[in-house]
């Protein structure tokens, strides 16, 4: 770990003006401190924002719930607003990490976590998204866990969260702060694909700071899903993972949403598959031809093509007892 300043500013102002291409805001720090270890991330001052007012959860005047980045993963999850109105995300969240690290993982920071991929980790290795213009030794190399939709010739890593899947098939809208004022980031926005940029993970500038999460008013309570496929039962990153959030009328879909983790560089929404849903019954026939049509620009590595066939079970799983009403 290289040497750092320590500053720990008072207002999210003040946070701000202290921020740079050579800064880190830190909060809970679950990922960053081990970036830190590692040589991977070698910040020259790192900016405690744990003393700024961004831990409040309130409802919206449109309905629905602005949540702090400061609220940790554990109080988010089981947050009885979440509970009943967003069951998805509770779900997603609880699926995650262990119990010690969500009482510590922030709301902000689990959106700029970081792949885990191994060659990103090994400092000794060369990586594009560590050190661009090295090259990408998953591609050739160990990549079971890697993406299978819309990697490049520069990246093949994955992101790794579980909640920011449910965030993306709710489509939340991402707040924050930097040196040129406040704006807002639809989620769908927030993260990149890699192309021949992989270093860049989401479009925030160097200098903002991600203060809330907002979520939309809540339409699917009744009737979704989050499931996970990892290698252990616990403490493990998903291999392939899928928000499945439906509205029905009868048997009828009428609106669908549609998110996988573990499959690519963000979570992955196709709004064409979503769009094909509508109206269709919600039948485990509509669902196959959905997951077939959405995993059809699959594009497997030597060692994770069975993530493919994974991903198609997964769907129709997650989509069927979503449509059953698993959390009703």
């Amino acid at each position: 770990m290289t040497p750092f300043a320590y500053s720990k500013p008072a207002d999210v102002s003040e946070a701000v003006k202290l921020a740079g291409p050579a800064t880190r805001f830190i909060a809970g720090g679950t990922n960053l401190v081990d970036l830190m270890k590692e040589n991977v991330a070698r910040p020259e001052r790192l900016i405690d924002i744990n003393g700024l007012p961004l831990r409040d959860l309130q409802e919206t005047a449109g309905g629905g719930l602005m949540i702090g980045a400061l609220v940790s993963n554990a109080d988010l999850a089981w947050h009885p607003l979440i509970e009943k109105r967003y069951p998805l995300l509770s779900e997603a969240i609880l699926a995650g990490a262990s119990p010690q690290l969500r009482n510590m993982a922030s709301t902000g920071g689990n959106l700029l976590q970081r792949t885990r991929c191994y060659y990103f980790y090994d400092a000794a290795t060369p990586c594009n998204k560590r050190e661009p213009g090295t090259g990408c030794p998953a591609r050739e190399g160990l990549n079971r866990i890697h993406a299978i939709l819309g990697a490049s010739e520069a990246c093949v890593a994955v992101h790794p969260s579980d909640m920011c899947v449910a965030l993306a098939a709710l489509q939340a809208v991402v707040h924050v702060q930097g040196k040129a004022g406040a704006r807002q980031i639809a989620f769908a926005d927030f993260h990149r694909l890699p192309g021949d940029t992989p270093e860049r993970d989401n479009q925030l500038a160097d200098d903002e700071l991600v203060t809330a999460v907002e979520l939309p008013s809540p339409r699917f309570a009744g009737h979704s899903r989050y499931l996970k496929v990892r290698d252990r039962a616990s403490y493990a990153f998903a291999l392939v993972s899928v928000a499945a959030a439906l509205e029905l009328d009868g048997e009828t879909i009428t609106e669908a949403r549609l998110a996988l983790g573990g499959v690519a560089h963000k979570p992955w929404r196709d709004l064409d598959i979503e769009a094909q849903l509508k109206g269709k019954p919600a039948s485990r026939e509509t669902f196959e031809h959905a997951a077939d049509a959405l995993l059809g620009s699959a594009q497997p590595l030597a060692h994770n093509a069975f993530k493919v066939q994974l991903a198609r079970n997964a769907i129709v799983r997650a989509l069927s007892e979503a449509a059953a009403g698993e959390n009703a």
